[in-house]
């Protein structure tokens, strides 16, 4: 498995320089989505003085001719400070800075989904929605090919034990296989060198994430070996989109310092793997109160009336790259199809047993892909559920 070059320096001879004082003033690291829509930019300022809050940072510029964003002839677009975050990579004093981008003539740039997310997460704030979001992701050497597998080979398959996929009754059928694989594996919160690949990167996000502010809640090494996964949340509104966007940040900051990629593409390995999605629990306060069941049966009616809006909301490619993962194998759904379920990890919605039987709490949206903006799958779930939007094309407020 190749690793970049970058790995191999020598991390200790940067502490020596990274020990040095730093008199009063500060590094701000300001954050941008590319024209992409899911790649991450990044560029340092210096400041005369630690920002307290937002409004101490200034707005900055960049070429956007160079991120997908604008043309050569008219190439300057906007950094507006939008979160703010203790920066783990150079310590206090100095920050990481979360931007909205806009374009030369102050409108967002197509890519920026937070302004329009933040307008209608305002207009719900009586309510106080609740996400939480699951973000997997898989490990990969810089030639692409998963972290631990074997160079020209498959690791063991996600069934039982390694020879397990090949023993099956081959009278059992195709879906019958790929259930028992999908259910029996040994990486799924594995523990021991030939389960878990790649935990070292995995400690090291999570502690640069709590030092950083960013509100982690959890981590767990998923189905498919070199895949995990790490939780965000409980957040209410915008901060979502935000604690998610900089935890991705940083998890690319720690790959590069380990030299690996992470990777978010919702079906890196092609066969019978598991693909990669951002599962998104969602709650208001009236599914949180007793009885709140009821709410959350209504939300998930309406959500079944529009199946194909959000679908094209829950992937920068609208709805392409989830077609790749969403086949209705290897706990999904299909996406052709809408479906909901207490317990049902193949559905759509995925009402927890708990909230079943407690009959208040949240619910689960399956469908995100591992690629997806939380802005605009957090604000899709605003308009269907609270503010009753139908059809296939968002209200203009």
């Amino acid at each position: 498995m190749a690793t970049s070059a970058s790995a191999c320096l020598s991390k200790a001879v940067k502490q020596e320089y990274m020990k040095l004082p730093q008199g009063d003033k500060v590094q701000a690291m300001y954050i941008w989505i590319d024209g992409t829509g899911e790649g991450l930019r990044c560029k340092t300022k210096t400041l005369d003085s630690e920002p307290k809050s937002i409004e101490d940072l200034p707005e900055w510029n960049f070429d956007g001719s160079s991120t997908y964003q604008s043309e050569g002839s008219n190439s300057d677009m906007y950094l507006i400070p939008s979160a703010m975050f203790r920066d783990p990579f150079r310590k206090d004093p100095n920050k990481l800075v979360l931007c909205e981008v806009l374009k030369y003539n102050r409108k967002p740039a197509e890519t920026n989904l937070r302004i329009t997310c933040n307008k209608v997460m305002e207009m719900v704030g009586d309510q106080h929605p609740w996400f939480g979001m699951e973000q997997e992701y898989t490990i990969l050497g810089t030639d692409g090919h998963p972290f631990g597998w074997p160079s020209n080979g498959f690791p063991g398959p996600q069934g039982e034990n390694p020879t397990f996929f090949f023993i099956v009754n081959i009278e059992r059928s195709l879906s019958t296989i790929f259930k028992t694989v999908c259910l029996s594996g040994p990486y799924y919160c594995g523990v021991g060198a030939d389960k878990a690949y790649g935990r070292d990167i995995v400690e090291a996000h999570y502690r640069a994430c709590l030092y950083a502010g960013v509100n982690i809640c959890g981590t767990n090494a998923e189905v498919m070996p070199a895949q995990w996964e790490f939780q965000v949340g409980p957040c209410e509104g915008i901060d979502m989109g935000d604690h998610l966007w900089v935890a991705r940040f940083i998890l690319h900051r720690v790959c590069e310092d380990f030299g690996v990629v992470a990777s978010f593409d919702p079906k890196p390995i092609p066969g019978n793997w598991n693909g990669a999605g951002c599962h998104t629990n969602f709650s208001t306060k009236e599914m949180r109160e007793d009885g709140g069941l009821k709410a959350i049966e209504d939300s998930i009616e309406k959500l079944s009336k529009r199946h194909n809006y959000h679908i094209r909301a829950y992937d920068p490619k609208g709805g392409l790259d989830n077609a790749r993962r969403l086949t209705g194998h290897h706990e999904t759904s299909n996406i052709h199809e809408f479906s909901a379920g207490v317990a049902n990890r193949g559905a759509s919605i995925r009402i927890p047993r708990n909230v079943g039987q407690e009959k208040k709490g949240y619910f689960e949206d399956r469908r995100p892909s591992a690629n997806c903006d939380p802005y605009g799958v957090t604000e899709a779930l605003i308009r269907t559920c609270l503010l009753n939007e139908e059809g296939d094309e968002p209200t203009d407020y």
